[in-house]
């Protein structure tokens, strides 16, 4: 499995890591500028490809056309994701200067579903979901959340129902877990991304500083 990685330049002693998990279309552009970004705040940052076992390395989709990455995003398997997340997970305990008790993860869109389960299946500080669609469906391992969880959801997301958060919530309340929870009022679906129509530049930078806050503070 192929990923991308950044790392922090001018630091010395133990830094954080985080895995970045990519959208549906893949390793891209933006998700390598995310994966920078967390670099310059001083952390080993790190993109798996999750796509690896059916798209060739290095693969992007087109934002014009979801088409062209539904064959990926159905071969995925929810054994296949742990195994690759425990794979990531291992790639960066593994370099000399992290610190291996503040191991984060943070995902966007697709990504987002997976750092859910990604927060179930490591001994992470702490996990972020942007607009995670499909999380509901693996709301059952909520109980097994090991880390604080951040939501950022779209007010104007029609992918993401209302009450397909609802059930993400409830689980975790009932489960007993700690989380936050944050839905963007004037915010679409992939808010985040910048080569997407629907960026939100107030919202993405809203949301930028309250990941970095939540980050530091786990």
């Amino acid at each position: 499995m192929a990923a991308y990685t950044a790392f922090p330049e001018n630091k010395t002693g133990n830094l954080p890591g985080i895995i970045v998990l990519q959208e549906a279309y893949g390793v891209n552009n933006h998700i390598k500028n995310v994966t920078d970004r967390f670099a310059k705040e001083g952390y080993i940052a790190m993109s798996p490809e999750l796509f690896h076992r059916t798209a060739p390395r290095g693969f992007e989709g087109n934002y014009s056309d979801f088409n062209s990455v539904t064959p990926h995003t159905k071969a995925l398997t929810s054994q296949g994701l742990e195994a690759d997340l425990k794979a990531s997970y291992q790639w960066l305990i593994e370099q000399e200067n992290v610190d291996k008790q503040k191991i984060f993860a943070v995902g966007y869109c697709m990504g987002g579903r997976v750092s859910f389960l990604a927060n179930a299946t490591l001994p992470l500080k702490a996990a972020i979901s942007y607009y995670g669609g499909g999380t509901d469906t693996i709301a059952d391992r909520a109980a097994d959340l090991r880390g604080k969880h951040l939501f950022f959801w779209g007010g104007l997301d029609k992918h993401i129902k209302s009450e397909n958060i609802h059930i993400v919530l409830k689980a975790i309340e009932a489960a007993g877990k700690e989380f936050i929870n944050v839905k963007i009022s004037y915010a679409d679906h992939g808010f985040n991304c910048d080569e997407r129509p629907a960026y939100n530049e107030a919202a993405s930078k809203e949301a930028w500083a309250l990941t970095l806050a939540f980050l530091a503070n786990s």
